[in-house]
């Protein structure tokens, strides 16, 4: 059976690597599957069919056979334990990789997500401009810890892991912001994973979708 993943029918972000199919793409890429796309439109993201499959009605979803997935970090885990190549083989450090995949997703993600609701769904609030800082300064916190840790190494711990793979997708949202920039071990790690071709094929593919079209 193909692998069968879902995506927008047209991106939020225009194809900038954004979307969360992006970080599943990723990993099938690292992981040499191949595997089918079916765009989703935001009406349909409501209806039934989409709904069995995802319950907050979001994407992307993962279909293989009689397996259907919701979560993008539930996906690309559920990946690198079935085909290899995104997780050590060391048991140690196969739980270290999987101890970064949970804090790019519950400790450095939140964070970043809330300057996007700051910056564009409570903008016209009266004190959107008091919390952005707040917010901002959390974020801050976060990625000196986060940059701390990584000091000059390539990669989290140890070789390039899904770990890494989360961590820099998540990452990559901060960079319309100017933020990352602030810290250039972090813009170096995540320049790093763009290099990847495995991570250039993943956003070659998503950015394809939403390419307007030509001539």
């Amino acid at each position: 059976m193909t692998i069968t993943i879902t995506a927008f029918e047209r991106s939020p972000d225009g194809g900038k690597g954004l979307a969360r199919d992006t970080r599943v793409r990723w990993a099938l890429e690292e992981a040499g599957r191949p595997y089918a796309v079916r765009l989703v439109s935001f009406a349909a993201m409501a209806q039934p069919a989409h709904l069995a499959q995802h319950p907050f009605g979001q994407i992307p979803t993962y279909q293989d056979g009689d397996l259907v997935l919701f979560e993008t970090g539930a996906i690309v885990f559920h990946i690198a334990e079935r085909h290899g190549g995104l997780l050590p083989d060391d048991a140690d450090a196969r739980a270290r990789a999987i101890a970064w995949m949970f804090a790019a997703l519950s400790t450095i993600e939140p964070p970043i997500l809330d300057l996007t609701i700051a910056r564009i769904v409570e903008a016209d609030r009266p004190w959107a401009l008091e919390r952005l800082p707040l917010v901002r300064d959390r974020i801050r916190r976060r990625l000196d810890q986060l940059s701390e840790r990584l000091g000059d190494a390539d990669w989290l711990d140890g070789g390039f892991s899904a770990g890494d793979l989360l961590m820099v997708s998540v990452l990559l949202r901060l960079r319309m912001s100017g933020m990352l920039e602030e810290f250039p071990r972090l813009a170096a790690y995540v320049a790093r994973g763009e290099a990847r071709p495995a991570y250039r094929r993943a956003f070659a593919a998503q950015l394809a979708i939403n390419a307007p079209p030509t001539g």
